[in-house]
């Protein structure tokens, strides 16, 4: 089991998310944390970890290049066959890798996304993120069901060339998990709340207009889609947030 853990300026929040893979329940695992030159403490904060404990293996790259290329030099590192990402703000339920994994196993799911809780910046709950039971590329067009800290790929059914990440500095996981969803792979979900997503200020996904923005760049830069089927899945992303934030008000 690898989990990929990039990072930036993450200082107030990095020592607590590596714990929370730490304290994994699964003990099998390599945390692979690359941080992208990062100009406060991340760094010392990682390599006091990695010389704590064996299965921490840090890379740091020698300037800014985004999480993508954070996220796929990562991915060259890893060695398990199991691929999950975890940013440098979020946590994970102690238990979280081995409920996937059992689900994994035992419905052959080559993807598997989990529930979970989004928290301010301060760690006080927001809203639930609900798993739906399965979704296609279709489907995720319209509604974007996940968040990349609950997604784990099995490289023995889902090829390992697709995680490689687009070079976007937004969107990039997205455009991954549809170049996955092309290839035919479903994602399933186990609807137990499993991680926490934090919504910090200044983070790439705060801000609702660059959002739109982001997505609307998705469907027509990356994903060709025509004009009127991008603005028909916006539409739906949209009326899918405001439900979201209604159900969480």
């Amino acid at each position: 089991m690898s989990v990929i853990v990039p990072s930036f300026n993450s200082e107030d929040h990095v020592a607590e998310t590596i714990r929370s893979v730490l304290d994994q329940t699964m003990a099998d695992l390599e945390v692979i944390a690359v941080d992208d030159a990062s100009t406060d403490s991340t760094v010392p904060i990682l390599t006091d970890f990695a010389a704590q404990d064996s299965r921490i293996t840090v890379l740091v790259q020698g300037e800014n290049q985004g999480v993508a290329k954070a996220r796929n030099r990562g991915l060259e590192a890893a060695r398990g066959r199991y691929i999950a990402y975890l940013d440098s703000d979020d946590l994970w339920a102690p238990a979280k890798l081995e409920r996937q994994i059992a689900f994994m196993r035992r419905t052959k799911a080559g993807v598997c996304v989990t529930s979970y809780e989004t928290i301010e910046e301060d760690g006080e709950h927001r809203n639930y993120v609900h798993a739906p039971r399965s979704f296609t590329y279709k489907q995720f067009l319209k509604n974007t069901m996940t968040c990349t800290l609950s997604v784990v790929f099995d490289t023995t059914i889902v090829d390992r060339s697709l995680l490689v990440m687009p070079d976007l500095r937004r969107g990039q996981d997205a455009a991954t998990w549809l170049q996955v969803m092309k290839r035919g792979h479903r994602f399933h979900g186990l609807d137990e709340c499993l991680a926490k997503y934090r919504k910090t200020v200044g983070s790439l996904s705060s801000n609702k207009v660059k959002a739109v923005k982001r997505t609307w760049r998705l469907y027509r830069d990356v994903e060709r889609l025509p004009r009127p089927y991008a603005a028909y899945c916006l539409a739906w992303q949209l009326s899918h947030a405001m439900m979201r934030r209604r159900r969480s008000s």
